[in-house]
């Protein structure tokens, strides 16, 4: 998915949503801004514009097409019990998503194309589809012939087992996981707020 030129798109969403709009010169940029922005008059934002802003905060930050949100959030919205937490599972359990919690990738768009790639395994099939969703009890790992690749040299060393969420579990060594439980939702660690993308698509 083309996405374009990340840094002007988080500056205008008001995220670092990218991972190169994750650094001290992004922060910096967003505080001159707002210092230019409160010297003007401050304009009231409208509801749409809000909930228009926190979608593209959410299909980027996942790196989706318009296509597959809507997707999503119909599933989640037809389940009726809370659609929250039903949209933010089958977005944890996109297949890239997981390849990304469990470290093997330092962002979701390398996890993409590493899965785009071939270079994962499920449940025993080499698979290429990154918005895939992976179910409790599913074990992925990287393919054999890929495990000499650059990208995965001096990964034990490098791999950061404390950021793996509680419902994966992932063995560095072995370059192999499994998704052990439902992902939950914590607002905390989102940069959007899924219930004003709910209402988006609600209108």
């Amino acid at each position: 998915m083309k996405i374009g030129p990340k840094f002007k798109i988080a500056k205008r969403l008001g995220a670092p949503i990218f991972e190169k709009t994750q650094t001290q010169k992004f922060a910096l940029s967003q505080a001159r801004g707002g210092r230019r922005i409160s010297k003007r008059r401050p304009g009231n934002m409208s509801d749409y514009k809000r909930q228009l802003i926190e979608k593209q905060k959410m299909r980027f930050t996942y790196g989706m097409t318009e296509k597959q949100l809507r997707r999503y959030v119909d599933e989640a919205i037809h389940k009726g019990n809370q659609p929250i937490a039903s949209l933010m599972t089958r977005l944890e359990s996109r297949l890239d998503n997981v390849v990304y919690r469990a470290g093997l990738a330092r962002t979701r768009l390398m996890a993409r194309q590493m899965v785009s790639h071939g270079h994962v395994v499920l449940n025993g099939v080499r698979m290429t589809i990154p918005s895939h969703r992976v179910r409790v009890g599913d074990v992925f790992t990287v393919r054999e012939g890929s495990r000499n690749a650059r990208m995965f040299e001096n990964f034990v060393e490098t791999h950061q087992s404390a950021g793996v969420p509680n419902w994966l579990s992932f063995d560095a060594k072995k370059l192999e996981g499994s998704m052990k439980a439902e992902p939950t939702y914590e607002p905390s660690e989102t940069l959007f707020d899924p219930e004003q993308v709910l209402e988006y698509y609600s209108r």
